[in-house]
């Protein structure tokens, strides 16, 4: 968030004379400077020489909202229309104390490095050395408060040209600088705009200390402690000269080189230890508006996930034989070493693990086949071989990374090592050298044959899905995908639809039509022919494309509205309990014939804002989460199908998915016509896409720590074991870890991610995943490691849980109250160093939490009460967002907003004229000119935004006659027009991005009301919308809580 200025003079800045100062520019930018955690960081800090004529790059601060004057200016009108005149702005002088604190000393361009002075030969780094230092320290004492008026102050003492002397108490620790990074200065409290890294040339009274006369001590390991407002001794010597100058941060620190004897302690890899008290977190000034209530921020410099989901990439550089992110994440690249530090962290500490994620073209994962040696594994913990086992005893024992034991290597897989310890045979060796790996399990790890591919399809034929156009789509969509199924010649198949009866369908190869069997008995389920019903797909092609053909027609006079849904799921899962594999239902009624009929509920308003509310989202009728446990138990994973336009009991219905690792897919009010293709893409996706059949994960950690809690769409089979009947790269886990010991004493935690499966194939496999993390005794290094998706992603399973037991406003609450602890905890890191005045500080990593919090507690799940979404709606979109990867979720949360107008009216042929137009814009009416055309994408579905005073040549361009018409009833489609031909190209672009699910586009015209207010503006989540807080007030709300003492 810094930015280099180069070109600015390297002068301390001038103290006001009056406690009104002049406004800084209003271009400086953001603070970001601090320690930095890596190889990089290193034990010793040579002296360096003071390069001549060298002015210091300066990256100075400047809150959020800050444009110089402490005030906020009037908020534009909505959708920026100019008609609407704004209020005339006014400059206030900035509020606050009279005190005003100097900005720390410039130092040494790390543009130009000076050269490194080498310790003694023979010497240790960071051992002291008498002479080393010409001169005792500068001293920073604590001072009475100065008067507020007056002439600047004289300094007492100061080094002369030449002399080397420590850095200033506003650095504790001394530790390394970020490589690469330019100094900052230290920004004063925020009601001080006037002093806030303006530079100035020296004045009469001050004495001039070169810049390039500050050179650095050797930093030391963390043998001292840490501890924010205590200090630490320096090293003997004369006593340090007095300072007229207030202390910057209330406290005394010196340099403190270790004692002779005693060396410098690393961890391995190496992690940053004591941290510079320079501001390395990023902040917010949130100082109100002399006279008004209103918070001074500026709007645009909120911090906003505009580039989407960023995959971390820290542990990358320091173990580069890590997996990869898309596969397993942490909530924190750094592990607490104590229970103690694990209490004050407050965020979820955990990981979310996507086992299959899909590799980006050209990449894949290697299959590694060990044949006759069998796979190697540690014979205590069961850890497979990977890149951080180390090999000793000249290649025959290797020693377990997780459990430490050593292990035999056996005489196949021996090979002798080079003079570094090393393999010589490591380069022939994917396991050894990568983070993500396949190994084909031999017959040991089969309770079975491999299963076949096998899809069933249970299908509403009640007279609402012959209406809708439903069953026509999906008979015809399972006919298209047939050659594309996976598992050929191996694929079986088989099919039952049901109204108030069950109906069977024999599809033995020696038939040349299907022959139906209709059970009308619902008390006492029976299959008849039961070797009939599931069929070899290769041999039985011909009479499975004529069922698919006459299915829309076979049930289009049926008037029956009944449905026996529950008995019809009994009779599939006898048919499949032999194999296994999955059942893919399509649902349009509410159960209500026989076993496992429902009924409405969710009608009585006075439920609802009560203690239970909940029961409404959990299953009725305990019939559903039993029969997921069969379902599971035989290997057959659920999708379920919803189309309805009334009540359909999503919450009992999509148990079946959540417990057999399957997924829902709701189509509210579905009409052929309209949802049509988003049906057909969806489930052509998920026909073809590569699935792991009848699968087991369990994830491993490092002595002391071990995962707790699971979340996501699975049965947990033992305290470890997620059973997974089906599996793909569209689902997600996340668990939560904590300490079983008081305190880790090793450097280094290790994960592994194991999934057992068959693969389409036929072959049984075990993909591996493997991560390493470091342990650090360090909260602020923990923050400054987190991975705001991962938190995310746990904070929003642990949320919708929590709506399951509790009322929604309690769900929203635990997500407020722990952003809140959380920044609370982070603030006391530097309350006493710094003068945080009025400023929200937050760590860079998590700049975005807040935002995404708040896009949570709007989301479908667990936003408003009864009249902001319906009950099968929020129901469905829980049970989705359970199952999302990161990169899913965040956008689903915090949806894409372009601007499509301007690259419309462009000629055609400009060189990456698409790719500019996905720059996206923050969520907020603001943004919304009344004369453009936007598209919002949320991953699920395209909303299409027509200005009010949209040139109606554009809108004719795209709609053709109808567009003057109410766009509710328009459907988007290719005109035959250059510009209709690339608003196409952008949203077959934009679906490219992100083939998981079909973006319907939903057309609405500003101001079409109550279209515009479900459709676009309940995902403008930075406004006020329906009594829920804008992003300035929820930040404001934030900031009050975390100033609070508890």
């Amino acid at each position: 968030m810094g930015t280099e200025n180069p070109g600015r003079p390297s002068f301390p800045a001038r103290p006001s004379a009056t406690p009104f100062a002049a406004a800084p520019p209003a271009g400086t930018p953001f603070l970001s400077s601090g320690p930095v955690a890596g190889p990089g960081v290193s034990s010793f800090r040579p002296l360096p020489a003071a390069p001549p004529n060298t002015l210091p790059s300066v990256s100075s601060a400047l809150p959020a909202g800050s444009d110089g004057s402490g005030f906020r200016p009037t908020p534009p009108a909505r959708f920026n229309d100019p008609s609407v005149s704004s209020p005339p702005t006014t400059h206030v002088p900035p509020t606050g104390g009279p005190f005003q604190r100097l900005p720390t000393p410039p130092f040494p361009s790390m543009a130009q490095a000076p050269p490194a002075r080498a310790p003694p030969v023979g010497s240790q780094p960071g051992q002291y050395f008498p002479g080393q230092v010409s001169h005792p320290p500068v001293s920073f004492r604590p001072q009475p408060p100065p008067v507020p008026m007056g002439s600047p102050p004289q300094r007492a003492s100061y080094a002369p040209p030449g002399v080397n002397f420590p850095q200033p108490s506003s650095d504790s620790s001394f530790s390394a600088p970020r490589p690469y990074s330019q100094p900052s200065f230290t920004p004063v409290d925020s009601t001080y705009p006037s002093a806030r890294a303006t530079l100035q040339p020296p004045m009469p009274g001050y004495a001039t200390v070169p810049p390039n006369a500050v050179s650095q001590m050797p930093t030391t390991a963390s043998l001292f402690p840490s501890h924010q407002g205590s200090y630490a001794p320096g090293p003997p010597g004369p006593p340090p000269a007095a300072s007229p100058f207030p202390a910057h941060q209330g406290g005394f620190v010196s340099s403190s080189p270790l004692a002779p004897g005693l060396h410098a302690q690393h961890s391995a890899p190496p992690v940053g230890v004591m941290q510079n008290l320079a501001e390395d977190f990023s902040y917010l000034s949130m100082g109100s508006i002399p006279g008004s209530i209103e918070p001074g921020l500026d709007l645009k410099a909120l911090p906003r996930p505009l580039d989407g989901d960023v995959e971390p990439n820290s542990l990358a550089e320091i173990f580069p034989l890590n997996c990869h992110s898309r596969y397993l994440r942490l909530s924190t690249s750094a592990i607490p070493n104590s229970s103690s530090l694990v209490s004050r962290w407050h965020l979820p500490l955990g990981a979310v693990v996507c086992p299959l994620a899909e590799v980006p073209e050209g990449e894949e994962v290697p299959v590694v086949n060990f044949a006759s040696t069998g796979i190697i594994r540690c014979r205590r913990c069961r850890t497979y071989v990977n890149p951080y086992v180390t090999f000793t005893d000249a290649g025959r024992k290797w020693r377990c990374n997780i459990c430490s034991l050593l292990n035999d290597v056996p005489g196949d897989y021996f090979a002798q090592l080079d003079a570094t310890g090393r393999r010589i045979d490591i380069d022939q060796r994917p396991e050894l050298t990568q983070g993500s790996v396949e190994f084909v399990a031999p017959t040991e790890y089969m309770v079975r044959p491999p299963m076949p591919p096998l899809y069933f399809f249970l299908i509403d034929v009640s007279i609402s899905a012959i209406r809708s156009g439903m069953i026509e789509v999906v008979a015809q969509t399972i006919k298209s995908c047939l050659d594309e199924l996976p598992g050929f010649p191996r694929t079986q198949i088989g099919f039952i639809t049901f109204d108030s009866t069950i109906h069977f369908y024999n599809m033995k190869s020696s038939l040349t039509q299907p022959q139906m069997v209709v059970v009308s008995d619902l008390d006492d389920i029976f299959v008849p022919l039961p070797d009939d019903l599931l069929v070899n797909l290769s041999e039985s092609r011909s009479v499975v494309d004529t069922f698919l053909d006459c299915l829309p027609t076979m049930f289009q006079d049926n008037v029956n509205v009944e449905s026996a849904f529950g008995p019809a799921l009994k009779a599939a899962f006898m048919v499949m309990s032999r194999l296994g594999g999955k059942l893919l239902i399509f649902q349009n009624t509410l159960p209500s014939l026989g076993i496992g009929r429902l009924k409405l509920r969710g009608d009585d308003l006075r439920v609802y804002g009560t203690d239970k509310e909940h029961v409404l989202r959990i299953p009725e009728d305990p019939f559903y989460k039993q029969m997921a446990a069969d379902l599971t138990k035989f290997q057959i994973g659920v999708n379920v199908y919803a189309f309805s336009e009334k009540y359909t009991d999503i919450a009992s219905i999509g148990t079946l998915a959540k417990y057999t690792g399957g997924q829902v897919y709701y189509y509210p009010s579905f009409q052929a016509t309209n949802h049509g293709e988003k049906l057909r893409h969806e489930l052509l996706r998920d026909l073809t896409r590569e699935t792991a059949w009848e699968a087991v994960m369990r994830i491993r950690c490092g002595k002391g720590i071990r995962f707790t809690s699971y979340h996501g769409n699975f049965m947990l089979r033992s305290t470890d074991l997620l059973a997974l009947p089906a599996v793909d790269c569209d689902k997600a886990y996340a668990m939560q870890l904590s300490l079983e010991e008081t305190l880790l004493t090793t450097q280094t935690v290790y994960f592994q991610v194991a999934l057992l499966y068959t693969a389409s194939c036929g072959e049984r496999r075990i993909r591996v995943h493997t991560l390493a993390a470091p342990v650090v005794a360090d909260l602020s290094e923990m923050y400054r490691q987190a991975d705001t998706g991962a938190i995310v992603s746990l904070f929003s399973r642990l949320a919708i849980e929590k709506t399951l037991s509790h009322k929604l406003e309690d769900a929203r609450n635990s997500v407020q109250l722990r952003i809140v602890k959380a920044l609370k905890e982070y603030r006391n890191l530097y309350a006493v160093q710094h003068r945080l005045g009025g400023r929200m500080i937050y760590p860079e990593s998590l700049k975005y939490l807040p935002l995404y919090g708040l896009a949570l507690c709007k989301s479908t799940p667990i936003r408003g009460g009864y009249a902001d979404a319906h009950l099968d709606e929020r129901c469905a979109a829980g049970y989705t967002m359970m199952a999302l990867p990161v990169k899913k979720l965040l956008k689903l949360l915090y949806p894409s907003l372009i601007r499509v107008d301007e690259y419309l009216l462009k000629p055609s042929g400009q060189v990456d004229e698409l790719k500019n137009i996905m720059k996206r814009l923050p969520l907020a009416a603001e943004n919304l000119d009344y004369r453009g055309l936007y598209i919002c994408d949320d991953g699920f579905r395209f909303i299409i935004w027509f200005g009010r005073m949209l040139s109606p040549d554009i809108a004719m361009n795209l709609l053709g006659p109808d567009f003057a018409a109410e766009l509710a009833k328009v459907t988007l489609s290719e005109q035959d027009n250059e510009m209709s031909r690339k608003l196409v190209k952008v949203v077959k672009k934009l679906r490219e991005n992100d083939p998981s699910y079909y973006q319907i586009c939903y057309l609405v015209r500003q101001g079409e009301q109550p279209r515009e207010g479900y459709l676009l503006l309940a995902n403008l989540v930075e406004d006020q919308i329906g009594g829920t807080n804008g992003y300035v007030d929820w930040l404001t709300q934030i900031h009050r809580q975390v100033q609070q003492n508890p």
